[in-house]
């Protein structure tokens, strides 16, 4: 909204042609949603105080996780609303990925929602049915992928309906151009095409699969927001990159008109997150809870394809993908065990991997901080890719 006064008004001001500059609306959004996080988590914490919405601890758990029970969660409505203000107030809203990432987030921040609501009215730490959570998280990302399949091929809505009616008049077959294909980092010439279906499939993939991702992960205090707010800092300066044609093309990377403004969503997000991260700190004040987990999953990987580095994601994401990792294979794993030697065995002391190292002796603290500098070099070489092609 300020974007567009500002685009209205600087004829006459020419001091609102600070507008214009990317640089300084994401600097303002990131302390916006700083602001508004630090000024609103206090009133937050004593209303969800007040309503009695307090995390149930899982009591097959480790036991110092005990003590926790009964701290506020749906945090991570604390998140949502920091974000949502910031870009509204500095984004462009005639942007059609900002609204895209806008959309996701939200869905999925709605998902958890329900999720966290079940948790808390019926005492329940599963919350809904796996069926459930996943069949609108399918539906979500899908429907995403479809409409990314255009926004990215094309630059303007126009050439999209376009594209749109071409595809239907074809018999639903369309080739995709080359800047939707995979790209592979480090590989400044190659890339590997996609086609409708294939970019269909793996957008869906990555939307949900960053979402899930991120909520096993989130299990201790501060755990999960840092490396978001690492992951996402660095997923703005791609999306800086792709969407200014000179650094595209002299970077070797495929300019995505557009992919610029969400600069501004990574740098709100950056700002929420570290609000949160305020009250979230050892010993935490307030749980994130699956309506910040999922939701910031599913923004994380709806930009990662956006600015088409899917893979860079799963890179400097290395935490998420060995907590999901853990748990994939403590089940495949006690299944198998409990199929060939009539008893279930383990793989880890406890999935998600934090837990394990919890049980190996380690301070809460400890697997956190340690946690951050791993995903802080993981996030270093995601963007060394930039220039190392």
């Amino acid at each position: 909204m300020l974007f567009a006064l500002a685009q209205w008004l600087q004829g006459d001001f020419h001091l609102l042609r600070v507008f214009n500059y990317l640089s300084f609306r994401a600097v303002m959004a990131a302390l916006t949603a700083l602001a508004m996080g630090l000024a609103c988590g206090p009133r937050v914490i004593r209303l969800l105080h007040a309503l009695k919405v307090g995390q149930t601890v899982r009591n097959d758990g480790p036991s110092a996780h005990l003590s926790k029970s009964g701290t506020p969660t749906m945090g991570g409505a604390l998140i949502l609303i920091g974000i949502a203000a910031s870009v509204l107030l500095w984004a462009n809203l005639d942007n059609r990925f900002v609204w895209v990432v806008m959309a996701v987030t939200m869905g999925f921040g709605w998902i958890g929602w329900v999720d966290d609501y079940r948790k808390i009215v019926h005492q329940n730490p599963r919350g809904m049915s796996a069926r459930e959570k996943y069949g609108w998280q399918s539906l979500i990302g899908a429907l995403a992928a479809f409409y990314l399949m255009f926004a990215i091929s094309e630059p303007g809505a126009a050439e999209m309906i376009e594209r749109l009616i071409a595809w239907w008049r074809g018999g639903f077959s369309m080739t995709l151009p080359a800047h939707t294909n995979l790209q592979l980092p480090f590989m400044k010439s190659i890339s590997y095409p996609l086609g409708a279906a294939g970019f269909i499939a793996l957008t869906y993939f990555v939307i949900v699969g960053a979402s899930n991702a991120i909520n096993l992960t989130d299990g201790l205090d501060g755990l999960v927001i840092m490396p978001v707010v690492l992951a996402g800092g660095a997923l703005g300066v791609f999306a800086y990159v792709m969407g200014n044609a000179v650094y595209s093309k002299y970077l070797l990377f495929p300019h995505i008109p557009g992919a610029g403004e969400l600069l501004i969503f990574c740098a709100a997000m950056g700002g929420a997150g570290l609000a949160f991260l305020w009250y979230n700190t050892h010993p935490a004040q307030l749980f994130m809870g699956d309506v910040g987990a999922l939701a910031l999953g599913g923004a994380l990987g709806t930009i990662a394809v956006i600015v088409r580095q899917e893979i860079v994601l799963f890179v400097m994401g290395g935490v998420f993908v060995a907590e999901t990792l853990s748990v994939m294979l403590q089940v495949v794993w006690f299944k198998y065990t409990r199929r060939r030697y009539g008893e279930g065995r383990r793989l880890f002391r406890m999935a998600p991997l934090h837990h394990h190292f919890e049980l190996a002796g380690w301070k809460e603290t400890q697997v956190v901080v340690r946690f951050w500098i791993i995903t802080l070099m993981l996030v270093l070489v995601g963007l060394s890719t930039l220039k190392l092609r």
